[in-house]
């Protein structure tokens, strides 16, 4: 079931989510400002079979397996299918996108043991 409870506002919708939703949809970079949390995929994106397909697995490479946009998609029923906004696809994305390593804050490492040399 989608969880309609926790509503993005447009500052909250993550940048590679909209980005790749304008690469995959093959759209000019200037479409970006109709990926809002509301737009439904299908219904104002107008976002085909292929292109969906192409967002699944863009969101996969990028975000890991629990952006699973197809097994949600397989989840729905018709109605829910041309109700899917982007906000229920941000809902997928794990809380804390990959980050770099972080560099070392000046701990030094343990010295080795004596013996362990």
């Amino acid at each position: 079931m989608i969880d309609r409870e926790h509503p993005f506002s447009a500052e909250a919708l993550h940048p590679e989510l909209v980005a790749l939703v304008v690469q995959t949809s093959g759209a000019p970079p200037e479409w970006a400002a109709r990926v809002t949390p509301d737009a439904r995929l299908d219904g104002d994106l107008l976002l085909d079979e292929c292109e969906l397909a192409g967002l699944a697995e863009a969101l996969r490479a990028r975000f890991g397996p629990a952006a699973d946009l197809a097994g949600l998609r397989a989840g729905l029923d018709l109605a829910a299918l041309e109700a899917l906004t982007v906000a229920d696809v941000q809902r997928l994305l794990p809380e804390q996108p990959d980050q770099p390593d972080q560099p070392d804050q000046g701990v030094p490492d343990p010295l080795p043991e004596e013996g362990a040399r």
